[in-house]
C-alpha cells in the first residue's frame, strides 16, 4: 500500500489548482485517505444490564501493530492485536468492556 500520490510538476506553483492523477487535488487526496484509513475501534464500558454505556478508549489498527489511547489521554497502549484492548480497561462485576469497530474501513478489515 502506497501512502503517496504523484503531483504533476506543472501544478507546483498554484496550490489552489493542483491535480493528482488527472483529477482535482482535494478530491483525489480525500479518496486516497478514505482508501487507506486504518480500521478504528472504541472500547465501550457496559454498566449493569446495558442500560448505560461509556466510551473509555479509542484505537486504530496499523500494518504491524495496534494503538489505543484512553479518552482522557492519560494512558496509551501498543497492542499485538486489537482484541487485547479490553484486557487493559478495568471492569468490575457489573461493568463489562466491549470492543466496538467504528466506520466502514474497520468493518471491511475485521468484519
Amino acid at each position: 500500500m502506497s501512502h503517496k500520490t504523484q503531483i504533476s510538476a506543472a501544478d507546483h506553483g498554484d496550490t489552489s489548482n493542483r491535480r493528482v492523477d488527472g483529477g482535482d487535488f482535494a478530491t483525489s487526496v480525500a479518496e486516497m485517505v478514505a482508501d487507506q484509513a486504518p480500521p478504528m475501534f472504541a472500547v465501550v464500558l457496559e454498566f449493569g444490564d446495558g442500560a448505560e454505556a461509556e466510551i473509555v478508549a479509542w484505537g486504530m489498527v496499523l500494518d504491524d501493530s495496534t494503538y489505543m489511547v484512553t479518552v482522557d489521554g492519560k494512558n496509551q497502549y501498543v497492542l499485538a492485536e486489537p482484541e487485547n484492548a479490553v484486557r487493559y480497561i478495568r471492569g468490575h462485576s457489573d461493568i463489562t468492556p466491549h470492543l466496538v469497530w467504528a466506520g466502514p474501513s474497520a468493518a471491511r478489515s475485521h468484519g
